[in-house]
């Protein structure tokens, strides 16, 4: 195996001609190249230079040696130069995993942010419930994972994650339009009447809605159960029935009634779950420009749907590093419409 710097040795002498030019560039002393370049020659078993008594010049074996040296070298150059971009977060791989109405707006904005800032970040970005990504995220598949939970459905807490709060989403009450009750400030159980478009439940064919019906004492009549809220929003268009949406979910409601519910705890916590230990640099950035998508939108969710009470939608905590953060992480429902 060649020794780098001897390869650099034979490099000069084929630039420069000479051993004390060489030795000049390299800023050694003329014996010490004259060393490296004779140790070179017996690693080789071949003579790399000819040696006059005025003149050296490289035999045909030296040059064809500076020749490999000179590739090799530059390689090194890209390869140092690349490695040093991977360290500093301009170059790598970045894995994210996401839940539906993640991927709507608030995904999109930190994206276009990050990306304009790590044009040469490659990025995998996986759709899936929280908890089914989450084991991924502790087997080092992801890097982060967007994950929500619901205040009337604790989830447990998981030990291999780590969670930044990002915002709060609240979930709205969806009519079809020209309701009789569209535009009042509602309860839950001025709905109690209702038929319902629900999500298939976070225990077994338990919704959250039901959960908060069972709260409030009665029981909801369920027309149709489903975790597409592009499916949901079009029964209510129908006149089918009314349904409970997050504000992530109504892009685009369109001739329906959207409007709050006056219940404290109809509203989902969203935040980003973090491997710790995780080396890859650009964690960091990204969690940085999801903080302050999150933070913008949730301001943006107050002006949408004014009349969604300040003091839940806008709940955004301050950047904090994705190195520090600790929380319980809501990890999730596979059952749950995200």
């Amino acid at each position: 195996m060649f020794n780098t710097a001897r390869l650099q040795v034979v490099l000069e002498i084929a630039r420069h001609g000479t051993i004390v030019a060489a030795a000049e560039q390299l800023r050694l002393s003329p014996s010490a190249v004259s060393h490296q370049l004779a140790t070179l020659e017996q690693e080789a078993g071949v003579a790399l230079v000819d040696r006059g008594p005025r003149s050296l010049r490289l035999t045909v074996a030296g040059q064809r040696l500076a020749d490999y040296a000179q590739q090799i070298i530059d390689l090194m150059s890209v390869a140092r130069d690349e490695l040093s971009a991977h360290g500093e977060g301009r170059r790598g791989l970045l894995r994210i995993g996401f839940f539906a109405t993640a991927g709507t707006e608030l995904l999109p904005r930190a994206l276009s942010s990050f990306t304009a800032n790590h044009p040469q970040v490659e990025l995998a970005l996986i759709l899936g419930q929280p908890s089914d990504l989450l084991p991924r995220l502790n087997q080092g598949e992801l890097d982060l994972v967007m994950v929500f939970a619901h205040p009337l459905s604790p989830t447990p807490e998981v030990p291999f994650a780590k969670v930044s709060p990002l915002m709060v989403d609240p979930q709205l009450v969806v009519l079809p339009a020209g309701h009789p009750l569209a535009g009042r400030r509602l309860r839950l159980t001025d709905l109690a009447d209702e038929p319902w478009i629900t999500t298939l439940g976070v225990q077994g064919e338990v919704s959250v809605l039901e959960l908060a019906a069972r709260a409030e004492g009665f029981q909801p009549r369920i027309r149709c159960r489903s975790d597409h809220y592009e499916v949901v929003l079009g029964l209510v268009r129908a006149g089918v029935g009314v349904a409970l949406v997050p504000s992530l979910g109504l892009r685009d409601p369109g001739e329906v009634a959207v409007q709050p519910l006056a219940h404290a705890n109809l509203h989902r916590e969203i935040g980003v779950a973090l491997r710790p230990g995780n080396p890859n640099p650009v964690v960091g950035s990204f969690v940085d420009r999801l903080t302050d998508a999150a933070a913008a939108l949730s301001q943006e969710l107050v002006q949408r749907w004014p009349r969604v009470p300040a003091s839940r939608s806008t709940t955004v905590p301050h950047r904090r590093s994705s190195a520090t953060v600790a929380r319980s992480a809501p990890d999730g429902n596979a059952a749950i419409t995200a």
